[in-house]
Order: C-alpha cells, then structure tokens, then sequence
C-alpha cells in the first residue's frame, strides 16, 4: 500500500474516531470531571476495546459476525443497555446539587471505556469495511498488519488526544461551574445513543 493511499486512509479513521459518539463522550466527561489521569484510563480502555476489534476484523471475525447476525444482535443489546446505564448514571449525578469530590478509580475507568467499545458491534465492521476497502484480496499478513498498526496509531492519537484536550484547567474549570448542565446533556446524550444503537 502506498504512503499517500495509507495517509489518507488514517485521516478518514481519524475523522470518524473522533466525531461525536459514546466513547469520545465519555473520554471528554471524565477527563473534564476527573482530570487528565482519568481521561487517559478511560481513553486507554476505548483504545483497547478498538484494537480488539481491529485483530478480530484482521482475522476476519467481522465476516463470521455478518453471517451470524445473531451475534452481532446480541451485543447491539448489551451496548444499547449500557449506553442507557451511562444515561441514568450522569442523570443521578446531575440531580446532586454539588459533585461528589470522590477520586475516580483508573481501573475502572479502563474498564468503562473498553465496554464502551467492545459492546458496539459498528466497531468491528468498521473496521471490517477498512480492510475490505484498503486491503486488496490476497494481500499478505504484513499488508493486513501495516493498515492495522496505522489505523490503531491514529485512534490512539484521537482518543489519547481528547484525553488531553478536555483535561486542560480552563475547560475543567468551566466543567465545575457548569457541571449540572454538562451532565444533564450526557444524560441526554448517552440515552439518545442507547436507542439509536437498540434501533440499529
């Protein structure tokens, strides 16, 4: 593949990594609420769940789930479930009339953002669209591994890069003074993306 077709490849990932959804939601909330350590564990644990799906769409797993639609039902209800979770969690916390100033652990945000990830089935046919678009039949191994190393080099960028961004003080600090509102609208948010995943 050339460099230029691979160049362009890592900026389309790029603009749909990082467009709005639940895992750059989640990785802007924490890092705004918790600060840049929490952003970075939650965005380590979205970027783990991605690479997961990227060796699992390397391996052609994304065809075997296109076949057994099953399967891919399956987890379209877990994720809807859990984004509809995430939704009742920022509702309670908006309710509070002060946050809780408790530290938020790392492991689970690591967790939270791998689940975030790994329960949405678009991700592994995303990815599964990459190499079917990218990869030409009957390219090798190093071919297959060469778009994944670029394309999980680029979602460490966004991802990591949002971390960072929305950890910034000025932003963390217009986060505490208006924490209600930034709540409520991922409330809202995250129950919009739950019935959006659990219509397909």
């Amino acid at each position: 593949m050339t460099v230029s077709a691979l160049l362009l490849l890592c900026v389309g990932w790029a603009i749909a990594a990082g467009s709005p959804g639940p895992a750059t939601l989640a990785i802007s909330g924490t890092s705004m609420a918790h600060g840049r350590r929490a952003g970075l564990a939650i965005a380590s644990g979205v970027l783990t769940g991605s690479a997961i799906w990227g060796i699992a769409a390397a391996l052609g797993l994304s065809a075997v789930m296109m076949a057994n639609s099953w399967v891919a039902e399956v987890l379209r209800y877990f994720g809807a479930a859990y984004l509809l979770f995430l939704a009742v969690r920022s509702l309670r916390s908006a309710m509070r009339p002060k946050s809780l100033e408790a530290t938020a652990r790392k492991d689970r945000l690591y967790l939270k953002g791998a689940l975030i990830h790994l329960t949405n089935p678009k991700a592994i046919f995303a990815w599964g669209s990459v190499f079917a678009i990218a990869v030409p039949v009957g390219a090798s191994p190093a071919v297959i591994w060469e778009v994944y190393a670029a394309m999980i080099s680029t979602s460490a960028t966004v991802f990591l890069g949002y971390a960072i961004l929305f950890s910034n003080p000025a932003i963390a600090r217009g986060y505490k003074r208006l924490r209600r509102w930034f709540e409520f609208a991922f409330a809202g948010l995250f129950g919009a993306a739950s019935v959006k995943v659990f219509v397909g």
